[in-house]
């Protein structure tokens, strides 16, 4: 019996894992976290306050009271029986990386004792040339670091019985460039910070810090692991290449929010006892569109740490999910005909006044404080949004994107009926110079335009990938399986740069002897009218909608190896350089790592692809051929007419092209690769890759093998099929 019945057969046999108790979430958030309120009760007055301080004003732990929390950190994690910790950090491969170091040493003497110092909670040497580093780092120069990040908490993570103290850090190399996703997003959030506080001081001198914060959505697929375990596609690829289309897919649009099956609510309540030990905010779960497909998303946080636990998330649900004889699928897109998944990006600003900068107050002055940061994300994502674009390019997203179910690769801003008035009634003063009369009726005016309850004014556009949400911005166009850290990089550089230009402007108006607030406004109509064709309220998925985009002048970068060229153009240099972010040789490896992992990813699919081909799909196809064969001989050995096997012959003929263009396909995508392999420039191979080698022949192979598969005998077809894979539980 193949691989496909035995796990049909063992499905209803599954039980699962045994169900997580019902704790009370008060009693176990945080449980296996070093917050600063575990931090009061292991560590002196002096530890504490330099952990305080570095936390919430983001200065440097004195390396001298380093070890004093090194010790408190390592005995907090001893009473919960842990051994050993790690430099839990996110190298550029698009997973997590940790080395585990026991607290156990031997003294000079022989005498063995736990310690844990200074030197190894700041620092660590993981090799850096065993990740990807763009040509940064060669083989004979493997130095880099691992450097604490004291804003993000110390965790214990259990695996089986085992328990291991995990310190967030970054990665950078020994000459001092960035390895990892964190370093640039902590430089990103800075310079933030930096712009953004600038600004507020126009409107309240008492503000000192602006947050960047930041809610995800995570949206995944749960199939059974015995199914996963018979397609050697979902195990390499993450996704399926080939699956005809079940007679029921989403169509009724009946899983959408419908009730949770049993098998998946029990991993649901497992991993999210997990996450919540862990200090991960989980608010919400529910099914998604597709079948097999559901979401969860937490209450946001600072984008730093909400980063961090997404990254941890994502691990935790994986290993959860083995516990439940379930495999969670984060690619973008795992079944064809049916929803991909998505990470939505809810971001928004907070300063430490306790304003959350994208929603509008009750006050004229608040009101117009809105008005500037709200405009100035539109201007910023309307000047970079070939950079925007790129910070969500990859190959699996590639599948979702435009798919319609996603945003399509044309990056727009969405913001609701009410605040296209606004925008629509400030722009409309273009020809009319704001003058000292009009100063208190300009307030007025705005303080009544703009409602005060924005939840509920402005309809959701889930086809904007970058849409206004009340009092946040959802970026959609994120994929599910991505960094969060890349995206929020981008987003957060390009919105104080946007933001230091806005203030350069304003105080040249002042200069010239405008008051603030008309200053303020004449800038804020200019950046209107130069960011509004980035604006669109209709449907993103239409054909109408690209021919507009088009004569608008958006970009609309379909492919990731064209995508990704946008961050290494001169205006992307100057951008990240000049905000501190990135230098010019960091951009120019991250290019080249992320065109190297494109690349790869379709090298894996289309050999996966020649290997079912040939060893999954045709043999079965073949044995089914030869018995129509037989049977159509034997029926012309009795004598009977061709009419009597007329739909054999049918059917047989049908096959038989079906396994030549098959074949033949196959053999031609093969010699497609070794071109493309032959290739020395890593851009112009993976515009082969995707050109030469996924476009041309992916879709094609898979449209005559989906054929077969309605085709042959069901008995024969060894890979499980879309309706076992989503259906069966």
């Amino acid at each position: 019996m193949s691989l496909r019945f035995n796990a049909i057969g063992n499905i209803t046999n599954e039980t699962g894992a045994p169900t997580p108790s019902g704790a009370k979430v008060t009693g176990i958030f945080n449980e296996n976290v070093f917050t600063l309120r575990t931090a009061r009760e292991y560590l002196s007055d002096e530890a504490y306050k330099s952990l305080s301080t570095s936390i919430k004003g983001g200065k440097r732990v004195d390396r001298i009271v380093a070890s004093q929390i090194a010790n408190g950190i390592r005995a907090w994690a001893e009473s919960k029986g842990v051994t050993h910790f790690t430099h839990w950090f996110q190298p550029l491969t698009g997973t997590t990386a940790e080395k585990h170091d026991s607290f156990f040493t031997l003294k000079s003497d022989g005498t063995s004792i736990e310690e844990f110092d200074g030197a190894a909670l700041i620092q660590q040497e993981p090799d850096a040339s065993s990740f990807p580093s763009g040509g940064l780092r060669a083989t004979f120069e493997a130095r880099g670091y691992t450097a604490w990040d004291p804003s993000s908490p110390a965790f214990i993570i259990e695996i089986g019985k085992g328990k291991t103290l995990c310190i967030p850090t970054i990665f950078v190399s020994y000459t001092g460039e960035s390895l990892d996703y964190k370093a640039p997003l902590m430089k990103a959030l800075e310079a933030l910070n930096r712009s953004a506080v600038d600004v507020c001081n126009y409107f309240d001198k008492n503000v000192t810090k602006v947050t960047a914060t930041l809610g995800w959505e995570q949206e995944y697929f749960v199939i059974d692991e015995a199914l996963v375990n018979a397609r050697p596609d979902l195990v390499q690829c993450g996704r399926t290449v080939f699956g005809a289309a079940p007679a029921k897919g989403q169509q009724l649009e009946d899983h959408y929010f419908g009730s949770i099956p049993e098998r998946v609510y029990a991993f649901m309540r497992d991993y999210e006892q997990e996450a919540y030990k862990l200090g991960i905010p989980l608010r919400t779960r529910h099914n998604e569109v597709a079948p097999a497909q559901f979401e969860c998303a937490p209450i946001f946080e600072e984008v730093n740490l909400a980063v961090d636990h997404n990254t941890l998330l994502m691990d935790v649900m994986s290993r959860v999910a083995k516990r439940h004889h379930l495999v969670v699928l984060l690619h973008e897109k795992p079944f064809a005909g049916i929803n991909g998944s998505g990470k939505h990006n809810n971001w928004s600003m907070a300063t430490d006044t306790g304003v959350n900068l994208l929603a509008p107050g009750k006050t004229p002055k608040t009101n117009l404080m809105f008005l500037t940061f709200f405009v100035n994300t539109i201007k910023a994502v309307h000047d970079h949004a070939d950079i925007l674009r790129a910070a969500i390019a990859s190959a699996p997203n590639d599948h979702r994107l435009g798919a319609n179910e996603a945003p399509p690769a044309i990056i727009s801003v969405f913001v609701g009926q009410y605040l296209s008035k606004v925008l629509a009634d400030v722009e409309s003063r273009v020809n009319t110079k704001f003058d000292e009369q009009d100063e208190a009726i300009l307030k007025l005016d705005l303080h009544r335009s703009i409602p005060e309850l924005m939840l509920d004014n402005t309809d959701r556009n889930r086809t904007s990938p970058f849409a206004f949400t009340g009092n946040k911005f959802e970026f959609r166009a994120v994929g599910s399986s991505a960094n969060c850290a890349i995206s929020m990089t981008v987003l957060n550089t390009i919105m104080a740069d946007t933001l230091k230009k806005f203030k350069a402007d304003v105080d040249g108006l002042i200069e010239k002897g405008d008051k603030k607030e008309i200053a303020i406004m004449q800038v804020i109509q200019k950046y209107i009218v130069e960011g509004k064709k980035v604006l669109f309220e209709g449907d993103g998925y239409s054909d109408e909608w690209h021919h507009e985009a088009e004569r608008r002048g958006l970009p609309n970068l379909k492919t990731t190896p064209i995508a990704l060229d946008a961050m290494v153009s001169d205006k992307a240099k100057k951008l990240f350089e000049s905000n501190g972010v990135y230098s010019h040789s960091e951009l120019e490896a991250r290019h080249e790592i992320e065109l190297e992992k494109y690349i790869k990813k379709v090298q894996i699919e289309a050999r996966i692809m020649g290997d079912l081909a040939i060893n999954h799909i045709l043999p079965a196809a073949v044995k089914y051929q030869n018995e129509l064969l037989a049977n159509v001989n034997g029926l012309k050995a009795a004598g009977l007419p061709e009419s009597a096997f007329k739909s054999q012959l049918g059917i047989l003929k049908e096959v038989s092209e079906h396994i030549q263009v098959v074949h033949d396909k196959v053999k031609e995508m093969v010699e497609a690769r070794k071109v493309a392999n032959n290739i020395d420039n890593t851009r112009t191979k993976a515009i082969a890759y995707e050109s030469q080698v996924k476009a041309k022949f992916f879709d094609d192979i898979r449209y005559h093998v989906d054929k077969l598969e309605h085709l042959v005998d069901d008995e024969l077809w060894t890979l499980p099929k879309y309706r076992e894979m989503l259906f069966l539980r």
